[in-house]
């Protein structure tokens, strides 16, 4: 996890007093408790969580509570949670903390975002940061605040600093090895990016619950805006490595999604709901939830023809 590398960074001073206060603001995935799956030295085990009372909210507790009372290297996260309908104004105005962790509902994530590092905190988000253009415009102007405010905003998920990644990273830059990077063609594009992922997963040895809200797409992002940020990315790190890019150097040559199909004992089997949701009822159809969570996209960076594919 990328993001980590800001706490990381602040154990190296080995200061008595935590340096970092963590914030967590509406947890609703995963992501959010894998932050704290480790102690650190610079971190405040006081956590001020900021949320709507509800299942997401219980889940991400239960989650910090197995840390806690795991056997082998148990941390002691002591959570003190706010809940009401005003939780996002209230925690920019408590500041218990100085960096927000936001991984949950991406209704709201970038608005969240904008107006946590307008207040001058400091952001740890997951992917997918926005999803539709308008939030595009909001992320934006998020990172040009926040660098004005000197404070960081970070994606917590980015997949250039996992090992593997990092490996193959170093051994593309071997021409003995890998020879040299060709610019592709759309038949046979330089560079291929796939990525599997699967609705029902086991995290930190239990199976992984997940909200209804996750299956629509109008909440959590279609692949291409999520899981495809993660291959992107990669893509940009293998051909231009430490450099930086703009929208000029990207060309768009095609795209398109498709559907996972799935019952209802399989959306129970997942998110323990006994039926679909209202807001998922336009994607039904035969009593199957069509959950458009697949994506390719062909396209050139800079000249380099690249494809990337996101399933579920």
């Amino acid at each position: 996890m990328a993001g980590l590398s800001i706490l990381g960074a602040a154990v190296a001073g080995g200061c008595a007093n935590p340096s970092v206060r963590l914030i967590t603001l509406d947890p609703g995935h995963f992501h959010a408790a894998l932050v704290q799956k480790s102690m650190y030295a610079e971190v405040d085990p006081v956590v001020h969580v900021y949320a709507s009372a509800g299942d997401d909210l219980q889940e991400h507790l239960k989650r910090i509570e197995a840390f806690n009372a795991r056997a082998e290297q148990p941390t002691h996260w002591r959570e003190q949670v706010y809940t009401g309908p005003d939780f996002f104004q209230k925690m920019l105005d408590d500041r218990a903390g100085n960096v927000v962790v936001i991984a949950g509902n991406n209704t709201r994530k970038t608005e969240y975002i904008l107006r946590s590092v307008q207040a001058g905190l400091n952001v740890l988000g997951d992917k997918p940061m926005a999803i539709t253009p308008a939030d595009l415009k909001k992320l934006k102007e998020a990172f040009a605040v926040a660098e004005s405010r000197h404070v960081l905003l970070y994606d917590i998920m980015t997949e250039r600093f996992e090992v593997t990644s990092i490996l193959q990273q170093e051994l593309s830059r071997q021409p003995a090895l890998f020879g040299r990077l060709t610019t592709g063609s759309a038949d046979r594009p330089a560079i291929i990016e796939q990525s599997v992922h699967c609705f029902s997963k086991v995290v930190s040895g239990k199976p992984l619950k997940r909200p209804g809200w996750f299956f629509d797409v109008r909440q959590q992002g279609e692949s291409m805006v999520d899981v495809a940020s993660h291959l992107v990315d990669l893509v940009q790190c293998e051909a231009f490595p430490e450099q930086a890019l703009s929208e000029g150097d990207v060309e768009v040559s095609s795209a398109r999604h498709w559907a996972t199909l799935i019952t209802p004992e399989q959306f129970q089997k997942v998110t323990g709901l006994k039926e679909f949701p209202s807001f998922l009822s336009s994607d039904v159809k035969d009593g199957v939830l069509h959950v458009f969570a697949n994506g390719e996209m062909n396209y050139s960076l800079r000249g380099i023809r690249a494809k990337v594919t996101a399933t579920w």
